[in-house]
């Protein structure tokens, strides 16, 4: 059996993907003879185990942050289960899914390991992810805890694989300083594009003179075109067609075109040099589209008195992206029962509950929040809980990296003008049906 691995998703500030999405074109491996198998569609094998089943298993995950959470979970685990023996295997983040995919051709997949969203569907197709069906039918596990678009990103053809740890969805970060600076009023509440539009130009002119914007565009789907094709009433993709050539994708890649060639934001040459993110902790952007993990980048910073959150401008819709990591049981686990155990263990509101209030995440259990947004009381936090409501999957498919590597190629000949934002989604969109026809 082929089996095509892509390289993962990467990020600044990862405490798992995301997720800034620099997408590299996938690595081929060979697996002979796949040994992982789940029988029929959806099956799965699951049996809560006896309090003296004796097991070793390993859990492998990619932020040495959260190790000390997890262990005290753990320890609340062996609680019950004395006699599971749990090993943590760090591996950093970019390493991470390049040992997976050695681990998978040879069938030595941790038991239970960390998942993300471009990375589930190659996975799942492949046979190398136990569903979680049993424990669902079991009532050991409640979809219905944790947000329904992130259930969605881990349900592949109606078969759920993964169990929401955490979740991050997008808002702006705004510099408040900057705003004072430039004689602008902070916008209140809901805003439309156009009203972004103007705030970021008027901010942009100005501040001109000390090389400051209002905004900042860049290569990010996931914190900025993906948003704005959503709030069109696009999609990035649809099964396997690409909705990039459509009407409301085209106005998604329309509104970041329209955005540098006002002047409000830097050129994407600038932003391939130095990216939004950096301009905004250097003190140079008013307003940056990130993610609620960027709240790492700044807590021990003097600008963190400045920072307040908005939420996303609303174009036809209100929407944002919406990513996190699930824990998955590896199909060839030797411990499955004991793996699916754990899995359950740090689904439940105590464990998830533990692991936010140690500050590195936002879980995914609905109401074991607090932690995050009283980390940064000053900087309404609450914005990003609130986007659940209104939050989309982050687009993925079996292999995502494939036409990743050609947004990345492409988009910057329309967000530089250099080419017609049509023109250029329209060849987008041709050669990722090609790709996505050959998953």
């Amino acid at each position: 059996m082929r089996i095509a691995f892509p390289t993962p998703a990467k990020r600044p500030y990862v405490r798992r993907v995301t997720t800034g999405l620099a997408f590299a074109v996938g690595v081929a491996l060979v697996a002979t003879g796949c040994s992982a198998d789940t029988g029929s569609a959806g099956s799965s094998e699951y049996s809560e185990p006896d309090s003296d089943l004796s097991a070793s298993i390993t859990y492998g995950v990619w932020d040495q942050n959260q190790v000390a959470a997890i262990d005290e979970n753990i320890a609340a685990f062996n609680e019950t289960y004395p006699n599971i023996d749990v090993t943590v295997n760090v591996t950093p983040y970019s390493d991470y899914f390049t040992k997976l995919q050695t681990q998978a051709s040879s069938d030595t997949l941790p038991d239970l390991f960390w998942m993300n969203g471009p990375n589930v569907g190659l996975y799942a197709s492949n046979d190398q992810l136990e569903p979680i069906t049993g424990a669902i039918d079991a009532g050991d596990l409640d979809s219905a805890n944790y947000p329904e678009s992130l259930v969605d990103l881990y349900t592949i053809d109606d078969v759920q694989y993964g169990v929401p740890k955490d979740f991050d969805t997008i808002g702006i970060w705004t510099n408040k300083a900057l705003f004072e600076k430039a004689g602008v009023a902070l916008p209140e509440g809901d805003w439309t594009w156009d009203e972004f539009q103007e705030t970021a130009a008027e901010i942009s002119t100005a501040l001109s003179a000390d090389g400051e914007y209002g905004a900042g565009g860049g290569m990010d789907g996931q914190t900025t075109y993906y948003n704005t094709i959503m709030q069109a009433g696009g999609s990035v993709i649809d099964g396997d067609t690409s909705g990039y050539a459509s009407a409301e994708g085209q106005a998604g890649i329309q509104f970041w075109t329209d955005l540098i060639a006002s002047g409000a934001s830097p050129s994407i040459q600038q932003l391939t040099d130095t990216t939004a993110d950096q301009w905004f902790t250097s003190g140079k952007l008013a307003m940056y589209w990130g993610g609620s993990w960027f709240r790492s980048a700044l807590t021990d910073t003097e600008l963190v008195d400045d920072v307040t959150v908005l939420p996303l401008p609303v174009g036809e819709e209100q929407a944002t992206v919406i990513h996190g990591v699930s824990n998955v049981v590896s199909a060839a686990s030797k411990n499955k029962q004991a793996a699916q155990a754990l899995q359950v263990f740090l689904a439940s509101e105590d464990a998830q509950q533990a692991q936010g209030d140690a500050g590195a995440i936002i879980p995914a259990y609905t109401d074991t929040q607090s932690a995050f947004t009283e980390s940064m009381p000053n900087a309404d936090l609450q914005v990003f809980l609130d986007a659940v409501d209104y939050s989309q999957p982050l687009p993925v498919s079996n292999n995502s990296a494939v036409w990743n590597a050609l947004e990345i190629d492409l988009l910057p000949q329309a967000f530089s003008g250099a080419q017609p934002v049509a023109d250029v989604t329209e060849e987008l969109a041709d050669k990722m049906d090609a790709a996505l026809a050959e998953e």
